[in-house]
């Protein structure tokens, strides 16, 4: 396939990443930033199947531009949620953030298109980089933590896939990405899975995602709780499809999820925990295997993407007002940021599953495909995510941070949000509704053709089942909300685990050599370096040429004693000798050519 027909969208972000630090001013180069989400979204819609930048290295075949079906589709969305990003953050001026964000972009483009194992580690761990300073550059030592903890896990998880696809090689003799039998699987195959696991946020892997997300940036947010995730449900669903303990962990993960959402009271954290709930629909999607559970998790991964990042934009939006995200402190808002609970009704409405929104018809597809599949238990498990879902993020939180009881004028002066940061709300919200209303704009871009199975979202059934599911999710939350009124306790759930393993290597491991090295410092202070100055005492050479000469200067040479050991530390005494050294290699080496 000849290049001439794609264009790669990772190329755009990068070469803006490149220039952004050299751009003069602040206004000017902020409109900059919308060229390289236009050119991917010209890409998404233009770039024809097929291998395209294919390259050969050391003797390796490298494929930078794999297009199929499964590829578009999530290329088109990456490629719209870029825009909305970058529309949503225009008014930062910090420019480590513009090329963080950019760089974290290209690596999530550059897994779409990767067509061998090689070529998508490159790219994996350019993700974890852009990512990582995402979280970092908020600038506060809680964000600074958790970006070390963030990369800790994605070390951990790249370190898995790389020592996977290595071992892979060394069976198969080949990097090519694509459906791996579950029957034939190796151990190689199944460190490859570990390593999607910890991108794809499985329990109990899932701990740096709840952990660093609330602690990012406004605008880092955004970006993140669209790609790493969602990535990794590629991924799955290009090498793991119809592996059964996925369609296991992802229904352990929709439940996990709702339920530590519903305790939590810092915002973005329930919506940290509702993406580990989401991300469990897609993964037990791909681990049915169906063509109607495979396209169901590619369009709830596509749904997943516009309404999650509308949530983060919204609560974004009203910790940027606000200073705050702690539904505790918050409340009484709804009259004064209208435009905010508006979009973030939208958005909050669509994860729920309402009919008009596109949650609607891309979650159902799912729960369906697994029914039909005869895997029940999968389907009355995401079922019983969708009461959960409704509850915390439809109900819970606009309620107590618009809401909640307390009068419009509380206690609180708001900060004026920015205009771009409504338009990239208005630009989701829109799409939102867009594809509930006419789920052929979805579904036409879907992997598998959908003449292998027979599926509308818009049966009365369907809008009846939903209508009495979030009927007595809403009439529960009525009689609990008293319940679970937000408190001010963290809730660590497994990173307690990871957490107490930290500390226990702390003790074991690094603070023993801590004190080894403190003692060796001590003895070398107080014993090696006292019997260097004996030495020199007794050495009466020592002190006449040395010690008078370069230390004290003076026929005194006891007094440049003590003056021997302040050189020492600070580093002048080592000069010295090692001028000395040179000079006396010099002289050997004239003696030795002159024999």
């Amino acid at each position: 396939m000849a290049t001439s027909e794609f264009f790669h969208p990772s190329l755009a972000f990068l070469m803006m990443a490149a220039v952004l630090p050299f751009l003069p001013g602040n206004r000017r180069w902020k409109w900059l930033l919308l060229l390289p989400p236009l050119a991917a979204i010209y890409a998404a819609f233009h770039n024809q199947p097929g291998d395209h930048l294919t390259l050969t290295w050391l003797g390796l075949t490298l494929k930078l531009g794999h297009v199929d079906p499964l590829s578009q589709v999530f290329t088109q969305v990456f490629a719209v949620m870029s825009l909305a990003g970058i529309l949503y953050s225009l008014h930062v001026s910090d420019k480590g953030q513009h090329l963080a964000a950019l760089l974290y972009v290209t690596g999530g483009f550059g897994c779409l298109m990767a067509g061998d194992f090689l070529t998508l580690f490159v790219f994996w761990e350019l993700m974890s980089i852009g990512s990582t300073f995402l979280v970092m550059l908020n600038r506060t030592r809680e964000s600074v933590l958790a970006a070390f903890r963030y990369f800790i896990y994605h070390t951990f998880g790249g370190l898995l896939l790389l020592a996977g696809l290595l071992l892979r090689y060394r069976l198969t003799g080949s990097f090519d990405f694509g459906t791996i039998d579950p029957a034939a699987a190796t151990y190689a195959d199944w460190l490859i899975l570990a390593g999607f696991c910890v991108n794809a946020a499985v329990v109990p892997l899932h701990a740096w995602l709840p952990d660093a997300y609330p602690r990012g940036t406004v605008t880092g947010s955004v970006f993140m709780c669209a790609y790493t995730t969602k990535t990794a449900v590629y991924v799955l669903a290009r090498a793991f499809p119809g592996w059964d303990i996925l369609a296991i962990a992802g229904t352990i993960m929709a439940v996990y999820g709702v339920i530590f959402a519903s305790m939590e009271n810092n915002a973005r954290r329930i919506l940290s925990y509702h993406i580990v709930s989401q991300v469990g629909y897609m993964v037990a999607g791909i681990g049915v295997g169906t063509a109607m559970t495979i396209n169901g998790a590619s369009a709830h991964a596509y749904a997943h993407i516009l309404y999650k990042g509308l949530l983060f934009m919204g609560v974004g939006a009203v910790l940027y007002s606000t200073g705050t995200q702690k539904l505790d402190q918050l409340g009484g808002l709804a009259p004064r940021l209208p435009w905010v609970m508006v979009f973030y009704m939208v958005a909050a409405l669509s994860i729920s599953g309402m009919p008009l929104f596109n949650g609607f018809v891309s979650k159902t597809m799912t729960i369906t495909g697994a029914a039909e599949a005869h895997r029940f238990w999968v389907a009355i498990g995401l079922e019983l995510a969708a009461v959960g879902t409704f509850i915390s993020v439809g109900l819970k939180l606009p309620y107590f941070a618009f809401w909640g009881g307390k009068k419009p004028d509380y206690q609180r002066e708001l900060k004026p949000i920015p205009l771009n940061m409504y338009v990239g709300m208005a630009f989701l919200a829109a799409l939102c509704l867009a594809q509930g209303l006419y789920p052929h704009m979805l579904y036409s871009y879907l992997p598998e053709p959908q003449t292998a199975f027979e599926y509308h979202p818009w049966t009365s059934w369907n809008v009846l089942q939903a209508l009495m599911l979030l009927g007595f999710s809403g009439l529960a939350f009525f009689l609990m909300r008293k319940v679970i009124e937000p408190h001010k306790a963290l809730n660590l759930d497994f990173d307690w685990f990871y957490r107490l393993t930290g500390r226990g290597v702390l003790a074991l491991i690094c603070r023993p050599f801590a004190a080894v090295d403190s003692v060796w410092t001590d003895v070398w202070n107080k014993i090696a370096l006292r019997f260097l100055v004996t030495l020199a005492k007794i050495s009466s050479w020592f002190d006449r040429w040395v010690i008078d000469t370069v230390v004290d200067g003076s026929a005194y040479g006891v007094r440049g004693i003590g003056q021997l050991a302040s050189m020492t530390q600070n580093g002048r005494l080592q000069h010295y000798l090692a001028l000395a050294i040179v000079l006396a290699l010099i002289v050997f080496a004239v003696i030795w050519y002159g024999l």
